[in-house]
């Protein structure tokens, strides 16, 4: 039995570390220019791990594809992940879920670039449990907010794309008024993420054989 439980706590062990070298991918769309820009995440796994994991089944679900931004202040931070968002109406969005909370795995402090779930504040929320889907990106230094919410995730590149989102106009809940969504959210081996695109680099042109001749 020692030897069996050896081996099955070898395999969870080694599996743990295979999944910890995957990263996210986003395919952030605007509404009005119609871009689609990348956005890609690597994860704290040793540090929340329970929260990368609901991250990475609901992506695997696409949950998260074609959830609006709705919440952005300019250089600060911009939020995402409420289902509801994907509706016209926008008088709910910002309380949406997949239906449960998470437990808090405060454990990061919160930087330029990290990634933390959102939650209700502690008047109602002493317990610190974490929204199941929602989740915001740092752009600069957020001291105040450490020990009180869980970082899982670190922007690799596109942070530039996150804080021109912030800057965008807003309307009085802080929403942007231009809608910008998560058109994808993939899970990849690190080993198959794509390059940072080269800023000003042009897409190759497709060109069809009687264009050609």
């Amino acid at each position: 039995m020692k030897v069996l439980f050896s081996l099955g706590l070898l395999f969870v062990v080694t599996a743990s570390a295979a999944m910890a070298d995957e990263v996210a991918l986003m395919q952030i769309r605007f509404a009005t220019s119609k871009e689609t820009v990348p956005v890609a995440l690597s994860f704290y796994d040793r540090d929340a791990p329970l929260t990368v994991q609901n991250f990475k089944t609901l992506a695997r679900h696409k949950f998260y594809n074609g959830c609006a931004f709705h919440r952005a202040f300019p250089h600060v931070l911009v939020q995402v992940g409420d289902p509801l968002s994907k509706k016209k109406d926008r008088s709910q969005v910002g309380t949406g879920g997949p239906g449960y909370t998470l437990l808090p795995e405060v454990r990061h402090r919160h930087g330029a670039g990290d990634v933390a779930m959102a939650r209700l504040p502690d008047k109602i929320n002493p317990s610190r449990v974490s929204n199941g889907s929602q989740f915001f990106i740092c752009l600069a230094p957020m001291p105040d907010y450490d020990g009180k919410y869980t970082v899982f995730a670190h922007v690799l590149y596109g942070i530039e794309t996150l804080d021109r989102i912030s800057a965008m106009p807003v309307d009085s809940n802080d929403f942007p008024t231009e809608r910008v969504t998560i058109e994808s959210l993939k899970i990849l081996p690190r080993e198959a993420l794509p390059p940072a695109p080269v800023p000003g680099a042009k897409k190759p042109v497709k060109r069809s054989w009687w264009k050609i001749w």
